[in-house]
């Protein structure tokens, strides 16, 4: 595994760290007036999740890891774990439902999901950023109001509330962006 610098850590890296593997989630570049420049990256734990904030200096040598993307296809969950297939060799991977946290709802029978494995171990999943879903119920158009502002609440057929412009009815699908939880546009 490559080492990599403490001042090249990036949003995103995997590192292994602690003798654990974590993820950069934000990283904050600081100059102090006095001492040297270093970084200030909040980790999380890819394994259970904890968070840590962790200061690196430039001189600091951190492992950088290199994690392998499968794209899989969802078959089914079973007591809070998730059972996906691989197309190629059919070996099913389970891992457990809290990883998709609020994504969870968009997660259809039979998607392609891309899961990340750290040798054999997986590790993480990642769902399409846009989810086509239908409205089961929304509110009737109400005089004066405009589509450019006004949003009103909607049921989705995954049971998602989200907020959606007026001039979308009851039965319409609709392509809903998955990382940020709202409406993108009409399916």
């Amino acid at each position: 595994m490559p080492k990599i610098n403490g001042n090249e850590i990036k949003p995103g890296f995997v590192l292994e760290h602690d003798a654990g593997l974590w993820a950069a989630v934000k990283v904050n570049h600081v100059k102090p007036g006095k001492g040297g420049a270093f970084a200030q990256v909040e980790l999380k734990n890819l394994r259970d999740g904890r968070k840590l904030n962790e200061r690196f200096r430039s001189e600091d040598k951190v492992e950088r890891v290199e994690l392998e993307n499968k794209d899989q296809q969802f078959l089914y969950e079973t007591d809070g774990r998730l059972v996906f297939m691989d197309g190629e060799t059919f070996e099913q991977t389970e891992l457990d439902a809290d990883l998709l946290g609020d994504r969870r709802p968009f997660l259809q029978d039979g998607m392609m999901a891309t899961v990340q494995y750290y040798g054999d171990e997986a590790l993480s999943v990642a769902i399409p950023q846009k989810v086509t879903c239908r409205i089961v119920e929304t509110e009737p158009v109400q005089n004066g109001q405009t589509a450019s502002k006004s949003y009103k609440p909607a049921v989705l057929d995954n049971g998602v509330r989200i907020m959606v412009p007026p001039f979308i009815n009851a039965d319409e699908l609709i392509i809903v962006h998955t990382e940020l939880l709202e409406y993108s546009e009409r399916a």
